[in-house]
């Protein structure tokens, strides 16, 4: 096997594969940091044999590209391992992250290099002396449960998203669609009428123009990354032991079941986030990586007087829309602080001189001690999941501007059913044009999220609410730390030469969790 192993983080060593995890992260940011959240979390976990005390040994996959930034992000006692990341004619040298594609035009051919990994991996778990308890990796890699299966090994699947969210994509998904809005006759739009969800609460329903992209992609059949779901992932992923939440319970309990329905019978979904405050996000490797001052600019505010602007690291604004932005910022009266990715790269310039209020930065942003410095306010995000979940977590409303994937289910998840954020008042979904807002827009809905009266002090004060929800899920007899050591307990009941019934094992497991 042609495995390159980082020589100071040695792979598990020998024992019983009853108390080793394999995680194998998607090699993009976003993907890549929750389970690196999880590997930590899960090694700081007892075995869970009466009175033991020694930890799960724990082991994270992933390419000598992104070794240095897993390394940085995990606790020694985690092991890493860096299989060479496959050739690919269409993919420049060097390119083994999809944030660091130079085009996400290059992403399905990145899709396709990632497949090519598979049997490396599966030499990897031959390699080891006994099949590991499970291995827990992204929806991307659907190698990894065809791997997993031939070696006897549960495979845990990771998606990046809510409960909420990914039971709406998958719903709306496989339901019927309703028969087009009637067209327009004397200028008058006869509208879209809004769409009732499978499986979701009686009086919920979704607008046409609300329906994720991801959805929409998903039914085009031609589209080089849907081919390539439907090649690599579609008939492996919902074969999957369990699916991993990055959620708690009381923000997406109530969706759990309806996710559940679309894996095989017995499958759970287990909520066990915010994966970084489980795993001690202050040690994880957020750490003191503050290159651009953003920490001490803000020590310089008053409280709640910034809005902090993010739109991740795989959004590509265009320059139109970023100089929008700054006026409308600009104009908002309100400080902020602006971590900028323009599609055009670093040429774009505020057209606007942004101030002492304003701070523009283009390199790492601490984003989590960001929302949680008590100048910031309020975060205009583009709704990723991890964006969404550090803002809750630290109790800072959202003012949601949805652009790709799942982004219009997680704005309409905190707007319209949290009620913890306002919507920015773009059409994010599929069938909606791009459009471009302007900067009194753009002025008017910060104030909106930073001032906003009565109906801003209710949002703020929700968010606050499903902040101390968040905390509580991870402290001490937590749904999320009692789910994580029960998915973990499940596991071993059910490892390869245990004896017993195993729904039996199930239960018990789930009736005396080791917390």
């Amino acid at each position: 096997m042609d495995t390159a192993t980082d020589a100071a983080r040695p792979a598990a060593p020998a024992g019983s594969g009853r108390d080793h995890v394999v995680v194998f992260p998607f090699m993009a940011k976003g993907h890549t940091l929750p389970l690196l959240h999880l590997a930590s979390a899960l090694a700081a976990l007892p075995t869970g044999d009466a009175g033991a005390t020694a930890s799960l040994r724990v082991t994270v996959v992933t390419t000598p590209g992104n070794l240095a930034f897993a390394r940085r992000r995990l606790p020694a006692r985690v092991a890493l391992v860096a299989l060479p990341f496959p050739a690919h004619p269409d993919l420049p040298p060097g390119a083994e992250s999809a944030d660091a594609l130079p085009s996400h035009s290059l992403f399905p051919a990145f899709l396709r290099a990632t497949a090519l990994l598979r049997d490396p991996f599966a030499a990897y778990l031959s390699s080891l002396p006994s099949p590991p308890l499970a291995l827990v990796s992204d929806f991307f890699l659907g190698f990894t449960q065809r791997v997993a299966e031939d070696a006897g090994v549960p495979r845990v699947t990771f998606h990046g998203m809510s409960a909420f969210s990914l039971a709406l994509c998958f719903s709306l998904a496989t339901a019927p669609r309703p028969p087009p809005p009637p067209p327009i006759e004397n200028g008058i739009d006869g509208g879209a009428a809004a769409l009732r969800v499978p499986g979701f609460p009686e009086g919920f329903t979704i607008a046409e123009d609300e329906v994720p992209h991801a959805v929409a992609q998903a039914a085009d059949v031609d589209d080089p990354v849907t081919r390539f779901l439907l090649d690599e992932v579609r008939d492996w992923e919902h074969r999957s032991w369990g699916v991993l939440v990055n959620s708690f319970d009381a923000l997406d309990g109530d969706y759990a079941p309806l996710l559940e329905s679309f894996y095989l019978p017995g499958a759970r979904a287990w909520l066990v986030g915010p994966l970084f405050l489980l795993a001690a996000a202050g040690e994880d490797g957020d750490g003191d990586e503050d290159p651009e001052g953003c920490l001490p600019w803000l020590d310089e505010r008053a409280a709640m007087s910034v809005v902090y602007v993010s739109f991740g690291t795989q959004v590509h604004v265009g320059a139109a829309q970023l100089d929008e932005l700054a006026h409308g910022l600009v104009g908002s009266g309100h400080a902020f602080l602006w971590a900028v990715r323009s599609s055009s790269g670093h040429a774009w310039s505020p057209p606007v001189d942004v101030g002492p209020k304003g701070k523009v930065v283009r390199g790492w942003v601490p984003q989590r001690r960001v929302l949680a410095h008590p100048a910031v306010g309020g975060f205009l995000s583009h709704c990723g999941w991890n964006s969404v979940l550090e803002s809750m977590a630290a109790g800072r409303p959202v003012l949601a501007w949805p652009v790709m994937a799942e982004q219009a289910a997680n704005a309409k998840h905190v707007a319209d059913v949290l009620g913890a954020g306002v919507r920015a008042g773009v059409k994010a979904g599929a069938k909606s044009a791009l459009e471009l807002v302007g900067r009194e827009r753009v002025a008017a809905k910060v104030r909106e999220l930073m001032d906003g009266g009565e109906a801003g002090e209710r949002m703020r004060a929700r968010a606050e609410d499903v902040g101390r929800a968040a905390r509580a899920a991870v402290g001490e007899g937590g749904t999320s730390r009692i789910a994580l050591q029960r998915m973990v307990d499940e596991l071993r009941w059910s490892y390869s030469g245990g004896g017993g019934d195993d729904d039996e094992r199930r239960d018990a497991a789930r009736a005396e969790p080791n917390v």
